[in-house]
């Protein structure tokens, strides 16, 4: 998102600021999310797009030179640590290359990892 700009308040609108050329890449990440998540509520936290289900599962936004995917869960990022070790790799966050296709399979089994493991930190708290 440029500085500057207006704050955005809905997924759409952050997309409406994406660039062009990235679009494509983005809007397939978006899509692979709400695939594997059909229940998220989709938001906007930190001023990136996010999507809570039992609490927040993951987001991503747009950077300079990458996508940034956000696991939230460094357990979840340390269980998948052979599949993205092709990518650069933060705490918690898959930064994927622009120009590169999303590997929409992998981002799919991440978020189903999150929805279960939220689901597991909710019982966990149900039960004290």
């Amino acid at each position: 998102m440029k500085k500057g700009a207006e704050k955005v308040t809905t997924v759409d609108q952050y997309m409406a600021t994406v660039p062009e050329t990235v679009l494509p890449v983005v809007e397939k990440l978006r899509q692979a999310i709400r695939s594997a998540a059909p229940k998220a509520e989709e938001v906007i936290s930190y001023q990136i797009p996010a999507y809570k289900y039992n609490g927040m599962l993951v987001g991503f936004g747009v950077a300079q030179n990458h996508i940034g995917f956000y696991v939230m869960s460094k357990s979840i990022l340390d269980s998948f640590a052979k599949e993205v070790q092709k990518y650069s790799v933060a705490t918690g966050t898959i930064r994927f290359p622009m120009d590169e296709p999303i590997p929409v399979a992998l981002v799919k089994k991440i978020v189903k990892a999150r929805i279960d493991e939220n689901a597991a930190i909710k019982a966990s708290k149900a039960k004290k």
